[in-house]
């Protein structure tokens, strides 16, 4: 059955879970006679996983999953004040929406581009559905300042895989909507689409969840925008920002904005970002600038939607052409000890700790863990450890992740292989007394500020009298830290000089050949240690 209603138009929301700054949302408002707010809850993306190490879905721990709740939340009452609501269906998003589209004979479906390979995939189905029906279809690019495609034909049909080339493709972004909503038009006649309110965690099947902490962060448009707020009136700290300085160990006050979950979820808009930043700057006698200062890392982020968006296969390694064929071991006893912060090493294990608890930590604390997995010390595979970002991150943002992933174990981008964090050392400049540690790994909280980096270090009396016993209370380390970085350093060696000698394309019985001589390597280095030992 058709409903009445030609002049009716679906905005379909899925990141962009904003009011502000959404020119999709006005677009679908524009003369329509009815507006129907949608959005679909995916079970891809919602249905609880038991099997999963975490509480959550197979794709979202729930840290995540309840920050867009929030978020979802917030942009319903915003929708409410405004004579509207939002419409909240469960299922597979392109039959329901098809469905929907049907049902309410609709003249127009708004909804922003993304660049992600599965809303491609999703987007390409639902536009082929609405051309065919006569319904006109409105993608506007809102998600990120500029248009990626666009970047990538003025660069030739490639993207540009250098910070500087991009900047200088890119130019200054286009400013954001300044239209404010005083009202939308209302919602049609829903027929026998079976809308609800937005589901707690409990109608999701995540009632008996057990989860210690939950992240601090609330999702939603307008706790981003208080943020924000907050974040401007500091405007010595804007026109001083600089990257990489801040320090990891701030948590009960984190050395940065914490905006990036809400730029994920399109919560706040990086163009309205951008303007308030600039209009900081223009009150400010000087600033820093790209790529370290706060507007340079909203630039930063669009070079790596740009990049993941023109790369096939930006996600993983074998056939990505700008990825490094690196023989990564495939350890699941190694990444476990990372992922559930058991490697020994303190500094790592509260960071991955605040992971699991917040979802989130600073960028200075993932380079960490992130080199320390790689190619610092255990040489597992980045795609691994990406995964592990992937679920437990309240910002994993598909392009961003995998990019920092790619940069962080030298696999593209950034080929300084040599230049390590160290698990000891590197927290401790910021930290001393090792606080952040004490907090998220309180096992440790009696032990002396002198040992508390390196804990297997203590004698046994310090450690008995701290209630720490290194090896029944807290692990060993998995590795020494300085045999294991050399080590890693000289298979990176070996996979450089192999894909020098090669021209860059290494196959897989090349990668093969080469994981099978560095393990003969190890074995005769094993041996040669055995027999010194024997001798003495």
């Amino acid at each position: 059955m058709m409903l009445s209603g030609s002049g009716s138009s679906v905005m379909w929301f899925r990141k962009g879970l904003r009011i502000h700054d959404n020119p999709a949302l006005q677009l679908a408002s524009q003369g329509a006679s009815h507006l129907y707010p949608l959005f679909v809850v995916d079970p891809h993306y919602m249905e609880p996983d038991p099997t999963s190490f975490s509480p959550g879905s197979s794709r979202a721990g729930l840290n995540r999953i309840k920050f867009l709740l929030e978020s979802l939340v917030d942009l319903d009452l915003s929708l409410k004040s405004l004579g509207s609501r939002l419409l909240v269906l469960k299922g597979d998003p392109a039959e329901v929406l098809i469905r929907c589209l049907k049902e309410w004979n609709v003249r127009k479906l708004c909804f922003e581009y993304d660049t992600e390979p599965y809303y491609q995939a999703l987007d390409t189905k639902v536009k082929n559905f609405a051309v065919g029906a006569g319904i006109e279809v409105c993608s506007p690019v809102s998600h990120t300042l500029f248009n990626p495609t666009e970047i990538i034909e003025r660069n030739g049909g490639k993207p540009p895989l250098t910070y500087q080339s991009f900047i200088k493709i890119a130019g200054q972004p286009p400013p954001p909507l300044t239209i404010t909503h005083s009202s939308l038009p209302p919602v049609g006649i829903l027929g026998s689409c079976d809308v609800s309110e937005v589901p707690t965690l409990e109608d999701l099947g995540y009632g008996d969840a057990k989860q210690d902490e939950f992240s601090p962060f609330k999702g939603g448009e307008s706790e981003a925008l208080k943020r924000l707020a907050e974040c401007m009136k500091d405007k010595a700290w804007v026109a001083k920002f600089e990257k990489p300085k801040g320090d990891p160990s701030a948590f009960l006050k984190p050395a940065t904005t914490v905006l990036s979950p809400y730029l994920k979820f399109g919560c706040l808009s990086s163009r309205y970002f951008y303007q308030q930043i600039q209009d900081v700057y223009e009150t400010m006698p000087k600033h820093t600038s790209p790529p370290v200062s706060l507007s340079g890392q909203l630039l930063w982020r669009d070079f790596f939607y740009t990049v993941a968006f023109g790369t096939p296969n930006f996600d993983r390694m074998k056939d990505n052409k700008i990825c490094k064929q690196i023989p990564w071991k495939d350890d699941d006893k190694l990444l476990e000890a990372w992922r559930d912060g058991r490697t020994g090493f303190p500094w790592i294990d509260a960071i991955m700790v605040q992971l699991r608890q917040w979802g989130w930590m600073h960028h200075l604390a993932r380079h960490c863990v992130a080199c320390f997995l790689t190619r610092g010390d255990l040489f597992v595979h980045w795609e691994r450890g990406r995964d592990v970002f992937e679920r437990l991150l309240i910002d994993a943002d598909w392009a961003i992740n995998n990019g920092n992933w790619l940069w962080l174990s030298c696999s593209s981008f950034f080929y300084q292989y040599n230049r390590i964090y160290s698990p000891t050392s590197f927290g401790k400049k910021y930290d001393p007394n090792g606080d952040y540690i004490r907090h998220f790994l309180p096992v440790l909280k009696d032990m002396p500020k002198q040992y508390i980096y390196e804990p297997w270090s203590a004698p046994l009396s310090i450690q008995t009298k701290a209630n720490c016993i290194i090896g029944k209370d807290y692990p060993k380390p998995v590795v020494l830290h300085d045999s294991a970085s050399k080590e890693c350093k000289r298979k990176m060696g070996e996979a450089y000089a192999l894909s020098k000698e090669l021209d860059g394309v290494v196959s897989e019985d090349d990668l093969k050949n080469l994981r099978r001589k560095l393990h003969e390597g190890e074995e005769q280095e094993t041996k040669s240690k055995r027999s010194k030992n024997t001798a003495v």
